[in-house]
């Protein structure tokens, strides 16, 4: 499906330093579009070193404002003169002290301080909200009991609290809160982009998200004796930011996007890099079994609860990626090729190191 990126019409990126951002922004400055891109502190050099450099091959632009999700009406400058908002700015940590302010607060009150902006900003036309599949399901073990076991765009994640996968949560009240703001006005278009979990390099070179932890796990030996039994949808990086573009400039794109290639375990991602680095790794070759994990698993890691493997570890994970199929006109990158690129990209890095 061929689409059209106007490249006179200014764009805002919220959370320009992000993994799916980078890739987005790479793509927008190559089809010559001046960017505003809003980060948290356009003084560190470390964090927006990329962007600068991606202005300066263009040849579009990218421009850097200070902003805060928690701070209302900090988006406002950035967003002056932009058509499309891109908001793609939420946490995605593995590790925090407080859910409700580390997780919750910051996506939920973020996405109502850029929605709001956009209210108020006329020349806003479109919204393109990256949510996830987090908010269409709260737990694996739900895959089994919604129409034909496949979760569509019209389920919702009605499971998932502050103290039970508060990741999930935050998601599924940002996008609601999105959609009800949306539903109040009628100056801009929402369209939502849910993806799953997403792998690949990143733009900036260095680790930007709680996925490059997952990759660091199957190598540093933590699951040399197994990996957990857990199933999700697996898709490319620079597939999901594709899907935003898509999602922004194809006119009659409406509503939510499930984004994936294909449901994948750890031990298949750890199967992808088994020929290249299986010698010098000590990647998972096998599942722990769900009784195993049952047991020890709290005492090893409290992020798995009892309730959450439960839930979650043994279940088939099952999604309908065909609305992106059909109304985007997505294509899907290689899985195998995509881990690859990720796992070299942290060696050259120094964030994996042989054992």
């Amino acid at each position: 499906m061929k689409y059209s990126i106007d490249s006179k019409k200014k764009v805002l990126v919220t959370g320009a330093t992000g993994f799916i951002a980078g890739w987005l922004i790479k793509k927008l400055v190559e089809a010559g579009v001046c960017v505003h891109a809003a980060v948290r502190d356009p003084e560190n050099e470390q964090k927006v070193a990329h962007l600068k450099q991606l202005s300066e091959d263009g040849p579009g632009t990218v421009v850097l404002f200070k902003a805060d999700l928690l701070e209302t009406g900090s988006y406002t400058q950035s967003m002056k003169g932009c058509t499309t908002v891109f908001h793609t700015a939420s946490p995605f940590i593995t590790k925090f002290d407080d859910a409700q302010k580390d997780l919750i607060e910051p996506a939920l009150l973020g996405t109502e301080n850029v929605l709001f902006t956009a209210s108020a900003i006329a020349s806003v036309k479109r919204v393109v909200l990256t949510s996830s599949v987090a908010a269409i399901y709260g737990d694996t073990v739900e895959c089994a009991s919604i129409p034909n076991g496949i979760l569509t765009e019209n389920e919702w994640n009605v499971t998932s609290s502050v103290k039970h996968q508060p990741y999930s949560y935050s998601k599924v009240l940002a996008e609601r809160a999105a959609w009800k703001i949306s539903e109040g006005q009628d100056k801009w278009s929402l369209v939502v982009i849910n993806p799953a979990f997403v792998i690949g390099p990143s733009v900036s070179g260095y680790s930007t998200s709680a996925t490059h932890d997952i990759l660091r796990q199957l190598s540093d030996g933590t699951l040399k004796a197994g990996a957990p039994p857990f199933e999700v949808g697996v898709v490319d990086v620079r597939d999901v930011a594709e899907a935003h573009l898509r999602a922004a400039y194809i006119k009659k794109a409406e509503g939510r996007h499930i984004v994936f290639n294909e449901s994948k375990s750890f031990v298949n991602l750890a199967g992808f890099l088994t020929e290249k680095y299986g010698k010098d790794f000590p990647l998972p070759k096998k599942e722990l079994p769900k009784w195993m994990l049952w047991l020890v698993g709290p005492i090893v890691d409290k992020t798995f609860s009892r309730k959450m493997i439960s839930l979650n570890m043994g279940h088939k994970w099952r999604a309908d990626n065909g609305k992106s199929i059909e109304k985007l006109g997505m294509t899907y990158s290689s899985l195998k090729a995509s881990t690859e690129e990720m796992f070299q990209q942290m060696i050259d890095q120094g964030q994996i190191v042989k054992k």
